[in-house]
């Protein structure tokens, strides 16, 4: 058997900026963690290693820094990481590599497959920080790099939502089906409670190579006069770095009588018309009432706020359209 661990090549791990240069399981630096209180920068939704690989069987190992109870997921959503096998528009899933229970921080699982070269995708775990990830296969197996994404990368930033709550499983939540309908790269950086339209998060944002943005922050603004102090600067900045890049618009998915419902989807509305009026032609808005759409929107959250699996993928319709629009795809 050989072992290869998931800094190495050919295995390859998208959605984590800077990946290759410095092998760190991090969203965000220390010092934007530092200085903006983020307790989950260092986290990593959204992330994936992906291979080619000819084995009837491998297992997977993962070893985490952090296990910690969730009280609106469960362990097989935020704890988990989802192996997918084949065509990532269209995978097998395979199963999960869990742990154990909230004590075992080094856990693994061993999957079959068709001894054929087939495409494998990891979706890592939403919650914890990880150590590590190791992979082994038979002494015989051939492992290559993956095929690249035909499109992106794409980065969403966001909250709670964005990053993925609360789903039952990592590959469900928005991003994530789009990732998988459009065979499209993704950054996830939706940040639980602290996504709060920073300008040093925007200063970061702009260093990072990616072909669409897609903002998604306004659940996190603790009140109608902050959002409206931060969320047109930090699309300004995200376009005076990118001129021409598409951005997309969004606001809290909503239904029934939400008391702060108008208030954010008016601020935001307004940042995307304030935008298109300065002449600005690559810019997009959805309407969060469309998200859930009008029979049975209700049974789209688990808590009123946070979407299960329907209300992810009556979100991931409803943008699917117009991020084909950006993308130019016809």
């Amino acid at each position: 058997m050989k072992t290869i661990n998931c800094k190495e090549a050919p295995l390859k791990v998208f959605g984590i900026p800077f990946f290759e240069k410095r092998k760190l399981f991090e969203r965000l630096p220390d010092e934007l963690c530092d200085i903006l209180e983020v307790d989950c920068g260092k986290r990593c939704p959204g992330a994936r290693i992906g291979f080619r690989t000819d084995a009837d069987t491998f297992t997977v190992k993962i070893s985490l820094k952090t296990l910690r109870l969730d009280r609106g997921m469960s362990i097989f959503s935020c704890q988990s990481t989802a192996v997918m096998i084949g065509d990532r528009s269209d995978p097998i899933f395979a199963g999960l590599v869990s742990p154990p229970d909230y004590e075992t921080k080094v856990f693994e699982n061993t999957f079959k497959k068709k001894p054929v070269m087939e495409e494998v995708t990891l979706w890592l775990l939403r919650n914890e920080e990880i150590e590590s990830v190791e992979i082994t296969f038979p002494d015989d197996a051939h492992v290559e790099e993956p095929t690249p994404y035909k499109y992106g990368p794409v980065l969403f930033y966001g909250s709670s939502i964005t990053e993925g709550g609360c789903c039952c499983n990592i590959t469900n939540n928005y991003p994530a089906l789009l990732s998988r309908w459009l065979d499209m790269d993704i950054y996830n950086f939706g940040f639980s409670g602290s996504a709060k339209g920073n300008p040093e998060i925007a200063d970061y944002i702009n260093i990072i190579d990616f072909s669409v943005f897609v903002m998604d922050y306004d659940h996190n603004a603790p009140d109608e006069e902050f959002l409206l102090k931060t969320h047109e600067p930090f699309f300004k900045k995200i376009r005076e770095k990118h001129p021409d890049m598409p951005i997309l618009m969004l606001a809290r998915p909503t239904f029934g009588n939400w008391q702060d419902s108008d208030w954010r989807r008016n601020i935001v509305k307004s940042t995307y018309e304030n935008a298109v009026a300065a002449g600005d032609k690559n810019v997009y808005y959805i309407p969060p009432e469309e998200f859930y759409g009008k029979k049975d929107s209700r049974l789209c959250t688990i808590d009123g706020v946070h979407p299960n699996d329907l209300g992810f993928y009556r979100m991931a319709e409803t943008i699917y359209p117009v991020m084909r629009k950006m993308l130019k795809i016809n």
